[in-house]
């Protein structure tokens, strides 16, 4: 069997820690062919620690030169939207990290290049890939909840600014928390409720703790740099008559170290995703049924794995590009209402 040809774009933390891994754990079936990095001294060390035969400090050169079959998008998210198009359009399929881009616009280019060149573009939300998030997706498929009509997003850190990287730079990341750790809580509460149509969003956001000194549980970070917010919240509004209630933080003053969670209140029932949790009131009593026993696997590892059977098997990607394109709509409508005031009709 012809072995799926990869290349990496971007070789910072996530590619070392994820995607080459990933693709490592199926080398029977994939080869990491290229990787490129705007400092060619940082894609040599990466490529002589994995054993990539090809360097580039360019991806446009790589994409001319080697022949690939897919490639990993890792780079900061000013970035996502080019380096993606760019592989689609030499004929790869697109394994993009998250969030899609900086704006709807670039989302929905992003999409719009996939369906002309026929390729796979997909995204790294890989929580859906969680054991609670698949069992918990049957019993709200299967109508445990009935009408889902509420739900409640949190994705908080007390003092979780991260000490490395871009990720305090507004300019290259398009935002803070919401954007980094608060769309992948969104992304599962959305996925859950079967991605219904968002109306209109409301949101506030704060900068009280990251531009001044402090404690960090994730490294030091620099407070001079620090241009997103440190806690973001908002409401959103779906067609069709559901609500969602969402919290992000970087550093806020609270009890836990961090809090990743999602509860949705349906008709019918209720559930937690950490604990995976239903809550239904059945034969006159109110219960609350717990999962478990469910294998504590690697989230990333599985949603790299997937992207694989989606180029080499036909299955279909989890995470579709138009999915995308409302997670996209909502973190910038967000933002948009944080910065205005005002509630913002999406």
């Amino acid at each position: 069997m012809k072995k799926l040809r990869v290349g990496i774009i971007g070789t910072g933390q996530v590619a070392q820690v994820a995607h080459i891994p990933g693709y490592l754990k199926r080398k029977d079936e994939v080869e990491i062919v290229a990787v490129s990095n705007r400092s060619r001294d940082k894609a040599e060390e990466v490529a002589a620690q994995y054993g990539v035969p090809n360097v580039y400090d360019s991806y446009e050169e790589m994409l001319r030169e080697c022949e690939l079959d897919a490639v990993s998008v890792c780079t900061p998210n000013k970035f996502h939207a080019a380096a993606a198009i760019a592989a689609l359009q030499a004929g790869c399929h697109v394994f993009c990290e998250k969030p899609p881009a900086l704006t709807v616009e670039e989302a929905a280019e992003m999409a719009a290049a996939a369906r002309s060149a026929g390729k796979i573009l997909t995204y790294n939300l890989h929580f859906r890939q969680s054991a609670e998030v698949r069992a918990l997706k049957k019993f709200v498929d299967g109508g445990e909840l009935g009408e889902v009509y509420h739900a409640k997003v949190q994705a908080l850190r007390r003092r979780g600014i991260p000490g490395w990287g871009i990720f305090t730079n507004k300019e290259i990341q398009g935002g803070g928390p919401l954007i980094d750790i608060g769309i992948h809580m969104l992304d599962s509460a959305l996925y859950l409720m079967d991605f219904p149509e968002p109306a209109s969003v409301y949101a506030v956001t704060h900068q009280r703790l990251g531009n001044r000194p402090g404690v960090g549980l994730m490294g030091s970070w620099n407070p001079d740099l620090f241009t997103v917010e440190d806690l973001a919240a908002g409401m959103i509004r779906f067609k069709n008559g559901a609500s969602l209630v969402l919290e992000s933080s970087f550093a806020l003053n609270m009890k836990e170290r961090t809090v990743m969670n999602v509860h949705l209140y349906g008709e019918a029932g209720g559930l937690t995703l950490f604990p995976p949790t239903i809550y239904q009131e059945k034969h006159g009593s109110l219960i609350d049924t717990v999962i478990p026993f469910l294998d504590e696997e690697d989230k990333q590892e599985k949603s790299i794995s997937h992207f694989i059977d989606c180029c080499l098997h036909g299955n279909k990607p989890l995470i579709t590009a138009e999915q995308g394109i409302i997670l996209q709509k909502i973190i910038n409508g967000l933002y948009r209402s944080a910065e205005t005031g005002e509630s913002v009709t999406l």
